[in-house]
């Protein structure tokens, strides 16, 4: 699975703008995200369509975020992952 384009990144344009305003991340490059130093996010694309890596408690999580209702599931879960307590 390679990482995503820069045309894959532009069909998520506003899913990128909700990650920018969370608390504690930083974006690198357009589209990989660090966390306290360390990697926390980044997009991949295949056959199958565009997914999100997130930084889990203990691994990687693998989200599709081809459509709103994937793509609000995977803001649901990076935000409890930024914001455990809440």
């Amino acid at each position: 699975m390679k990482h995503a384009t820069t045309q894959a990144l532009d069909r998520i344009e506003d899913l990128l703008q909700e990650l920018r305003r969370l608390p504690d991340l930083r974006e690198r490059s357009r589209g990989v995200f660090y966390r306290a130093g360390k990697a926390f996010l980044h997009f991949h694309e295949d056959p199958k369509g565009l997914f999100a890596d997130v930084r889990g408690a203990d691994e990687w999580e693998r989200f599709c975020v081809d459509g709103h209702n994937q793509q609000a599931l995977f803001l649901k879960r990076t935000s409890a992952l930024l914001n455990p307590l809440e």
